[in-house]
């Protein structure tokens, strides 16, 4: 077969990040390379990538292309950007293209799939632009319709597909993602604290990781924090555990918010400035690949009560790293930790707080979730990812 796939989006594939969308297309494309030498790829990107980033590709089954004039698609009406992509793409004969996002050149005649991690801009119109929202309306669903087939990460985002855009089961191939390796890595305490260090980060720590915007509930995040500080939880004693709880449990941790600016921040900084414990609230911002394994090593628990998620890739990095796990009870996230976390309704702040209490508090369960983690981790891997997603080209060729 000769394969296709949009790679824009990958960012930093020496160092396999790239916010997501990024991430997933590097990683997809790496493991598709180790386990497939029979058939050509060819790897579409733009010219604005640097040359040292397209060596990690190159091998005797890849040809590297690029999409002319992209670099200046600003300037030109989206029509010809299209036709720009169109014809490179029917200059190649492409038995496959792939879609690594919700997009596809507009009217592309050849066989294709694509890869729908989420739905958000659906389940929260509020956070989306009437510009945006227009073209939602409008293209998404023809690029649903032309795609041959229709990879979901997960099935809660299958799910979605067929109830927001009536799209036949037959039609969504459901993958998991995978979780990258490095995770794994022992991270001994020497690299915590100097990590530490660098994001002024003083104390035991509640670790969250993502777009710091509505939908990640940072917000109540930061609610929750503050009733758990203010001890506003029942105490442990009336659950009949014998746990001895130090008394100084609530002033001990400090909450690190990380991520990139995402929509309504403004209101997140404010509400940062107004709270009692501001000085304890740390935004280390979007945080390098280097240092987030030692970050999530360091800390007590990860708090990830999200309003939506397609998959929650932070979860198995979490799983990886053997820290217990407090997040929502919707979306995708209980398919994804099944019993190695503790659940909770993302929108009720006092649960969300004496879930925080409970946990930290309760050194057997921490101990049993980690180890739940730690074998449900294990089922979610690149490999079978790249295996699954091999055999949607084969299906999509076999017509």
């Amino acid at each position: 077969m000769r394969i296709g796939i949009d790679c824009r989006t990958i960012l930093h594939p020496e160092k396999g990040e790239g916010a997501g969308l990024g991430h997933y297309t590097y990683q997809l494309v790496r493991h598709l390379l180790k386990i497939d030498k029979k058939n050509t790829y060819f790897l579409f990107f733009d010219r604005s990538v640097q040359k040292r980033r397209l060596d990690k590709f190159k091998q005797k089954n890849v040809l590297i292309k690029f999409f002319p004039f992209l670099q200046y698609k600003n300037l030109m009406p989206e029509s010809l950007s299209h036709l720009l992509v169109n014809a490179t793409l029917d200059r190649e004969d492409l038995d496959v293209f792939h879609s690594p996002t919700l997009s596809l050149p507009r009217s592309y005649q050849g066989s294709s799939a694509i890869t729908v991690h989420d739905l958000a801009f659906y389940k929260f119109p509020e956070l989306t632009s009437p510009e945006k929202s227009y073209l939602l309306k409008t293209i998404v669903p023809n690029i649903l319709k032309e795609a041959k087939k229709v990879i979901a990460v997960s099935k809660s985002t299958a799910k979605d597909l067929q109830e927001i855009f009536n799209l036949d089961a037959k039609k969504i191939e459901i993958i998991y993602h995978g979780i990258d390796q490095r995770f794994f890595k022992k991270r001994i305490l020497p690299e915590i604290k100097k990590i530490k260090k660098k994001y002024n980060i003083q104390k035991d720590y509640l670790f969250f990781i993502g777009t710091l915007e509505s939908r990640k509930n940072i917000m109540r995040i930061i609610e929750s924090y503050e009733r758990f500080r203010d001890g506003l939880v029942q105490p442990l004693s009336n659950t009949g555990n014998k746990i001895k709880i130090s008394q100084n449990i609530f002033s001990k941790y400090q909450l690190v918010l990380s991520g990139a600016k995402g929509y309504d921040f403004k209101k997140i900084k404010k509400k940062i400035a107004d709270s009692g414990y501001k000085n304890d609230i740390i935004l280390p911002g979007y945080v390098e690949a280097d240092d987030l394994g030692a970050l999530f090593s360091g800390a007590s628990l990860f708090v990830f009560p999200s309003l939506y998620e397609g998959f929650g890739l932070p979860i198995l990095e979490a799983m990886a790293k053997g820290v217990p796990i407090l997040s929502s009870n919707i979306s995708s996230i209980p398919e994804v930790t099944q019993s190695a976390a503790i659940l909770v309704d993302p929108y009720n702040v006092a649960q969300i707080a004496q879930a925080i209490y409970v946990l930290l508090g309760d050194k057997n369960l921490q101990k049993k979730l980690i180890a739940k983690g730690q074998t449900r981790v294990k089922n979610f891997t690149w490999e079978k990812c790249a295996r699954k997603t091999l055999n949607v080209y084969k299906e999509i060729n076999k017509g």
